[in-house]
């Protein structure tokens, strides 16, 4: 529980260029770990982030103190999630998307059943198949229109070197048939954008 971290539990990191006034301090544990592996869940959120998968689950690594500076950027608060993630690297990240708010979200809103489980050790690659399921069962007008690398959460980490740069260098592996067609659906998702 980082809550009870002690003062001297966190790390400040002052990213060059970043959108953080004067950085942000993240739970030391997550940075001095031998290994970290993400659980995240696949929805939307409506708070501002839009959406809410490996990226912007780095925020609960962030010392609760700056979250009014995060949630008062309404203009760099994708940007800023997207910073956060300088901060480590997980070894494993596994994207709960069997059931995923569409609309709505983090903790209430438009529920369908996606059936779906994304691993992987690329946080934007993860994030745009994750966004790429959305389209694929329908969602709100901010993932239905946007294309997915122009999102601003991905668009940020790409451009700090965070993970793939664009859909072509995102592969899908699966372990069937059956998954292997949804994955065909997928990846021309994830061309269109």
């Amino acid at each position: 529980n980082f809550d009870e971290l002690e003062e001297r539990g966190w790390i400040k990191f002052k990213p060059k260029g970043s959108h953080w006034w004067d950085g942000f301090r993240v739970a030391e544990p997550v940075i001095k770990a031998e290994l970290v592996v993400s659980t995240c869940c696949l929805k939307t959120h409506r708070f501002g982030g839009v959406f809410t998968m490996s990226l912007k689950l780095s925020v609960g690594i962030v010392k609760k103190s700056y979250m009014p500076e995060l949630h008062s950027s309404f203009f760099n608060m994708r940007k800023m999630i997207a910073e956060i993630n300088l901060a480590y690297n997980p070894s494993l990240i596994v994207l709960d998307g069997v059931d995923a708010f569409v609309d709505g979200g983090p903790e209430k809103g438009v529920l369908k059943e996606c059936n779906v489980i994304i691993a992987g050790t690329d946080r934007v690659a993860v994030d745009a198949v994750g966004l790429a399921v959305l389209k694929e069962v329908g969602s709100n007008r901010k993932i239905m229109k946007t294309r997915i690398f122009e999102q601003e959460q991905i668009k940020r980490a790409v451009e700090l070197g965070i993970g793939v740069s664009s859909p072509s260098l995102i592969e899908l592996i699966t372990p069937d048939e059956e998954s292997e067609k949804y994955a065909k659906k997928i990846r021309e998702i994830i061309q269109k954008g």
